[in-house]
């Protein structure tokens, strides 16, 4: 989950499906809907790119 006191850059490479601000963020970068964003993060994991490569091979 995100450190909310932590400030700086925020870590592109991971996805946080806990906080929907990012879900939707995430759904909208890979044009997807969140629902299928969630079956992908738990299909290969919370990494960016992991997701990307799944997506892109659906």
């Amino acid at each position: 989950m995100d450190n909310k006191n932590k400030t700086g850059w925020p870590d592109n490479s991971i996805i946080n499906t806990s906080e929907n601000y990012e879900v939707e963020y995430w759904a909208n970068k890979f044009g997807v809907r969140p629902e299928r964003l969630k079956t992908a993060v738990r299909a290969v994991g919370n990494s960016a790119a992991a997701v990307a490569k799944y997506l892109n091979n659906k």
